[in-house]
């Protein structure tokens, strides 16, 4: 009883197919994509932190999408890339750990929409209603606004999780490189039919609902400065929101594609590599693309930058020699020139005297 038990909580990962003559490289990519990711993302969320001048509800909004990257690189690429040098028959993981996976993985791909929906809505305020800006986007309607981003993912996620992990299991392969729900109901014999229809209006309504409420966020914007005409309004808006746009574009493409291509078996190759790409661009150019066009975060950067720069080149400051003073000529009542050892560089006692 006690090994089936074992047996029945143990699964086998598909992980990535790498032959073994291109293990180390891809391994040494995945390592080199990882920490860029990271590097970028917890660099700028401790900038953000230490820059009072970034002390803003644009800028307080927007950590939420680099913590949120922290978490889809985490949550599958150390775990990759540790099973890339294992034997495919080698890449176990429990089925606690596949469930935890799993819930972190869509968590990752909801909050993705959530938090740059919030961040739409923050410029629509700052742009439409610049006088009072600062009355609605307070701080507490940043919580509250972030609560939300992160409160319904965390809900809806449980729920889907939850209707797979009562379903009963007759197989114990992953078939994906991954755990993820869709993944964890294919181990099940029993009818999936309802598990398959709530990922399916899931995805659906994550993809739908963040694309419609950009839309309409976006066209409030347009409108607004095709009305007022005003160069530095549109210069500001073009600013902000490109690399909002550019962002949201990169996540839903590698969204969409991911979600499309599960839904063929025969393209199951090319749907795993899109699953990790998802977990990977994204995360790696976000940082890139929103720190870069943000006006702010580029001039604290270069600043940074260019302190370092110049601390590197500039060669250290020779230490003065120290002042010694001599008693004082009481008999003469002056300062006597030469009883002070005055650190005078060569050749000056010649122009004083």
């Amino acid at each position: 009883m006690d090994n089936l038990t074992f047996a029945n909580n143990i699964l086998l990962v598909e992980g990535l197919k790498v032959t073994p003559q291109a293990s180390y490289f891809v391994f040494i990519l995945l390592f080199l994509f990882y920490v860029f990711a990271m590097g970028c993302n917890i660099g700028l969320i401790i900038l953000i932190a230490i820059e009072k001048n970034l002390h803003h509800p644009m800028h307080f909004l927007f950590c939420n999408l680099p913590v949120n990257d922290i978490i889809g690189t985490t949550v599958i690429l150390p775990r990759l890339m540790q099973e890339i040098f294992r034997q495919a028959s080698e890449r176990y993981i429990t089925y606690v750990e596949c469930i935890i996976q799993a819930y972190f993985v869509h968590i990752f791909a909801t909050a993705s929409h959530t938090a740059l929906v919030t961040m739409a809505y923050d410029r629509q305020v700052a742009i439409c209603n610049p006088l009072l800006y600062t009355t609605i986007m307070t701080n507490k309607m940043v919580v509250k606004l972030s609560a939300i981003a992160w409160a319904l993912p965390a809900i809806v996620v449980a729920i889907m999780i939850g209707l797979t992990v009562r379903l009963s299991r007759c197989r114990s392969k992953i078939e994906n490189p991954f755990c993820d729900n869709a993944s964890l109901y294919k181990l099940s014999c029993e009818n999936v039919a309802i598990n398959n229809m709530f990922g399916i209006v899931y995805s659906v309504a994550a993809l739908s609902i963040s694309v419609t409420l950009m839309f309409i966020t976006y066209i409030r914007i347009v409108a607004v400065c095709i009305i007022r005409k005003n160069k530095a309004l549109n210069s500001k808006a073009i600013k902000t929101c490109g690399s909002h746009i550019a962002v949201y574009l990169i996540m839903f493409v590698s969204c969409a594609i991911m979600i499309f291509l599960h839904r063929f078996p025969e393209y199951s190759e090319n749907r795993k590599i899109a699953s990790i790409m998802f977990h990977i661009v994204p995360p790696g150019l976000n940082p890139v693309v929103y720190g870069l066009q943000t006006n702010e975060i580029r001039q604290k950067i270069v600043k940074l930058c260019e302190r370092r720069v110049a601390s590197s080149l500039l060669p250290p400051m020779p230490p003065m020699p120290p002042y010694r003073q001599q008693p004082r000529d009481r008999g003469s009542g002056t300062h006597c020139l030469s009883t002070h050892h005055w650190p005078v560089p060569p050749g000056t006692w010649g122009v004083l005297l």
